[in-house]
């Protein structure tokens, strides 16, 4: 079977790396020839957002897929219209690569998600402070949103088609893993709980299971089940939540593809969100989700002021760690926030987890020469 993934980064290298456990020919599109998935996949060099570049690279697949969403959604469409199997389908995909569908989805489908206004530019603002803007496309690794506290931060507001949406007081930011198949099975991973670096905007490491009451499990439960029902296609999807202070769970968004908040699933689950990903573009039952005690990921990303050719500082030290599993990109070279490789962690207890986590950050370095 012919596999096409758009985009050749470290998730499509890890989909590759599990999907190599069976006999099948994976195909990837992306514009470096350096990138993650390039020496170990049929790889074209290409524009994943020209239209004819994913057409024509899609077309004498079986099955395409993403491994980033900011793709051309209209080659998409036309390969489904010439029989080639798109998952997740090329309509979920157009809904969720633009914010401002994503929301609306949401709300049709009653699905929460904090309230709301959408703006062309920024003369049509009208919403109380604080909230947050989020560009309609995009945005990506915690680039295009940012918090507008006060009429002294309206001066950085984009003037660009945005959602404007209310800044939710959050105890906790969750993660849940669902996938489904053409059949209709779905099953998720356990819910995660993920930290984010204040400074970059992105994941710093997660937590796996969050320790959440029945009533929290519950309401995402709910989510789940509306959002497996209105998305009507088969996939693999990470649902990013808030949990706040009152208890209430709030959708932030939703990612059609595989995540890093799934990474410790690799080593943390009876098996990953890699092979649960597989399964799916091959319509094959299901893999089982279970858990192996607490599991976490730190991501390693690139050094401030760190530019070039990267060098792994302190990797020798975790090397000397248990239960401690790394896992680097094949990035060439570094920047700062880069996201060059992550460690995933086990251990039997959420305090032996966090601590190990946080030694392990203080171990290790992305730097360059």
């Amino acid at each position: 079977m012919k596999i096409g993934i758009l985009g050749g980064g470290q998730l499509g290298r890890m989909f590759i790396q599990n999907a190599l456990n069976y006999d099948e020919e994976i195909y990837t599109l992306d514009p470096s020839k350096e990138s993650s998935c390039a020496t170990i996949s049929y790889f074209t060099q290409g524009d994943f957002n020209d239209y004819e570049t994913v057409l024509n690279f899609g077309i004498d697949k079986e099955v395409v897929s993403i491994e980033i969403e900011h793709v051309n959604v209209d080659a998409l469409f036309q390969l489904e219209k010439e029989g080639v199997k798109v998952i997740p389908s090329a309509e979920i995909i157009k809904i969720i690569q633009q914010k401002i569908m994503q929301k609306e989805f949401y709300s049709n489908n009653d699905i929460p998600s904090p309230d709301f206004q959408i703006i062309q530019n920024k003369s049509e603002l009208n919403f109380p402070f604080p909230f947050v803007q989020k560009l309609n496309t995009g945005g990506y690794d915690g680039k295009g949103v940012q918090v507008i506290k006060d009429e002294n931060d309206l001066e950085n507001l984009w003037n660009e088609p945005s959602v404007i949406e209310s800044l939710v007081d959050i105890d906790k930011e969750l993660s849940v893993i669902l996938a489904i198949n053409e059949n209709g099975e779905c099953k998720t991973f356990p819910v995660t709980e993920m930290v984010a670096d204040p400074k970059l905007n992105l994941l710093d490491f997660n937590i796996c299971p969050a320790v959440i009451s029945q009533n929290i499990e519950d309401q995402i439960s709910e989510i789940v089940e509306k959002f497996k029902n209105a998305s009507k296609s088969a996939g693999l999807f990470a649902i990013e939540l808030f949990l706040d202070k009152n208890g209430k769970i709030w959708v932030n968004e939703t990612a059609p593809r595989l995540h890093n908040s799934g990474h410790q699933t690799q080593e943390g689950n009876a098996n990953s969100q890699f092979e649960q990903m597989y399964r799916v573009l091959k319509n094959l039952p299901l893999a089982d989700t279970d858990s192996f005690g607490y599991s976490g990921m730190l991501n390693l990303v690139g050094e401030e002021n760190c530019f070039g050719k990267v060098k792994y500082e302190g990797l020798e030290a975790v090397l000397n760690l248990p239960k401690t599993y790394v896992h680097l990109y094949g990035k060439k070279d570094t920047k700062p926030g880069r996201k060059m490789g992550h460690i995933n962690v086990l251990a039997d207890s959420r305090e032996e987890l966090l601590d190990k986590l946080i030694h392990i950050k203080s171990l290790v370095k992305v730097v360059s020469f």
